[in-house]
């Protein structure tokens, strides 16, 4: 199989230029699907931290780049939403998180507020021996004892350790951003959640400070102000 992509087909969350040259690296598979951007073009193409594949190779080999807490060695590693990277020899502490148009950019935060990941709650299910396990919008699942104050829509924040640090729930009211369609990135509040008594899709209505539209409730997804401010809770 290719470890090459031709820039023109690349998804439009990729932060790359599609004139430039014909192929870029292509992300090995894991987390994020194809919406997975390789660590390669993030070190390269968005921080200017190396100048090519050699180089990123021997970043990570040092043991330089850290993913959600941990050193990473492949440079074809995808990178998704709400990710953490760490570059502790620099101190500096990056979230991804959605500009507007929906390609993914890198939000400077604080070494205190690396310690976590936000993840999307896509699935909850009772799994044997009465534990309740969420699935997450990366592919994460973690079981919870009382899984009764989740629901499907909710965002919770974990740390390294699977321990669930913050839990923002889905309603009328809660502040999100929208990952995906013509309006992400694109931050408010939810107005209203439209529930259809079909098989088509559930909408939700949004307000912000300089926006208010509509779009797929599958598109957001729950955070709080100090994601908007690059400082998590």
């Amino acid at each position: 199989m290719s470890r090459h992509q031709k820039r023109l087909s690349v998804p439009n969350s990729w932060p790359v230029e599609r004139k430039t040259a014909k192929y870029t690296v292509k992300a090995r598979a894991g987390p994020h699907g194809e919406d997975g951007v390789p660590l390669l073009i993030v070190l390269r193409d968005v921080l200017g931290y190396v100048d090519s594949k050699k180089e990123a190779m021997y970043a990570t080999n040092e043991g330089n780049v850290l993913v959600n807490g941990e050193s990473v060695s492949d440079v074809r590693r995808p990178i998704g939403m709400f990710d953490i990277l760490g570059f502790e020899e620099r101190e500096e502490f990056y979230r991804v998180f959605p500009d507007e148009g929906g390609r993914l950019a890198l939000t400077p935060i604080e070494e205190s507020a690396a310690d976590g990941k936000l993840g999307k709650i896509v699935d909850k299910r009772q799994v044997p021996g009465g534990e309740t396990q969420l699935q997450l919008h990366d592919g994460r699942n973690l079981r919870v004892g009382e899984g009764s104050e989740y629901s499907g829509g909710d965002s919770i924040v974990i740390d390294w350790d699977n321990e669930i640090l913050a839990h923002f729930v889905y309603e009328e009211g809660a502040l999100v951003t929208a990952v995906q369609g013509q309006h992400a990135g694109e931050v408010g509040e939810i107005e209203e959640i439209s529930v259809i008594e079909s098989s088509a899709p559930n909408t939700v209505s949004i307000v912000g400070e300089d926006t208010e539209f509509e779009t797929l409730e599958e598109y957001v997804v729950v955070i709080d102000e100090n994601f908007v401010e690059g400082e998590e809770q």
